[in-house]
């Protein structure tokens, strides 16, 4: 049954994020998602005169692929994705789950080798299309978050298609902020962090990268980062749960990691000499999204936190560091998470998840109640 809802956010794809234009190519990945949302897209998509492409996946199915495909198998695939992909002007990315540790029982190295190969082709999307990625809901997410399946549905729409625009003058101003410092500090239960962010641009993420959205991120100089770092949001990677992550950092490097799962959270630390040096520092402010459930999606997003990424740098906001693996781990300081501080060149930038600087108050999610 048609949802006028799905139209809505079809239109915000394709007009706002992605901006597709008249004879534009477009490849739409659809992962376990009602056909009637990928309908949507396709004729808002053909409406703005662009030309639509479609891919249907299935978790299980990429599963069972995965369990033991070959170096050969997967270099051919490979291959054949970069050729499709090098085609595309943009990218939009529909990602449902009906079970988030549907690969939990693929093995580290067999993830670790699927990575390696498809590398290539997530590198030419990020970096030579317009694209934009978002989760679809589903019952499962609903329990992850605590919420039943209704309720969860009308949460996902109403932050999806929150009016990206309204934020943008606050995060330009964040951004600027974002470029001018040497120093950051954050402290806060369990997180005594310094590093440089200093000769590294921040970029903003308002709507146009991932659904949901909000967040201005940079990057620590390598080897700059100090100190150590607790994650109070669970998180999930390769299928795996982890919770209550801690790192410690000497001169960028993870020197010790501990979690629920330590011995996996090390094998994946262990993927490349990257994958122990951070990729991306960022600060999220979506204020619809106030609690994690382990999708990155939304994680990454939360008021009044910020995430700490061990692994590949964005080559827009860029230190050198190089891996196969590039995990966004949560942080929230809001008061009723144990709160915390974070500071640019020693002047107190957020207390408690809120901004304190006059032209960053407009992004506080008192803002959008």
């Amino acid at each position: 049954m048609h949802d006028a809802r799905f139209d809505k956010l079809a239109k915000l794809l394709v007009e706002y994020s992605t901006r597709l234009k008249r004879n534009e190519n477009v490849l739409i990945e659809a992962f376990d998602v009602p056909d009637e949302m990928t309908i949507a897209l396709v004729r808002v998509a053909r409406k703005a005169g662009a030309i639509p492409f479609v891919q249907v996946q299935r978790a299980r199915i990429s599963r069972e692929i995965a369990l033991k495909a070959t170096e050969k198998q997967l270099d051919l695939a490979a291959a054949h994705e970069l050729a499709r992909m090098r085609k595309m002007d943009a990218y939009i990315a529909l990602r449902g789950s009906h079970n988030i540790t549907e690969l939990s029982d693929v093995t580290p190295d067999q993830m670790k080798l699927v990575a390696k190969k498809m590398r290539p082709v997530q590198d030419h999307r990020v970096r030579k299309t317009k694209w934009v990625v978002l989760r679809w809901p589903t019952p499962a997410m609903a329990q992850l978050a605590g919420m039943s399946t209704e309720a969860f549905e009308n949460f996902y729409f109403k932050v999806c298609t929150l009016d990206y625009r309204k934020m943008q003058p606050g995060m330009k101003v964040l951004k600027a902020l974002m470029q001018k410092p040497d120093r950051v500090e954050i402290n806060g239960p369990g997180t005594d962090l310094n590093f440089s962010i200093k000769g590294i641009a921040a970029v903003i993420c308002g709507g146009d990268r991932n659904i949901p959205d909000g967040e201005v991120f940079s990057c620590p100089v390598k080897d700059s980062v100090q100190g150590h770092v607790t994650f109070n949001a669970p998180t999930i990677y390769q299928g795996i749960g982890f919770d209550n992550i801690r790192l410690d950092f000497r001169d960028g490097k993870i020197i010790k990691a501990t979690s629920n799962q330590t011995e996996k959270l090390n094998k994946i630390l262990d993927s490349d000499a990257g994958a122990r040096f951070v990729g991306e520092f960022s600060l999220g402010f979506n204020p619809y999204v106030l609690q994690p459930m382990r999708d990155i999606l939304f994680d990454e997003k939360i008021a009044g936190s910020f995430h700490f990424t061990p692994g590949q740098a964005y080559e827009e906001a860029d230190n050198g560091n190089r891996s196969q693996v590039h995990w966004d781990m949560v942080n929230i300081q809001r008061r009723d998470y144990g709160g915390g501080e974070i500071y640019f060149d020693g002047k107190l930038i957020r207390r408690d998840g809120e901004f304190l600087p006059k032209q960053l108050r407009s992004l506080n999610r008192t803002n959008f109640t």
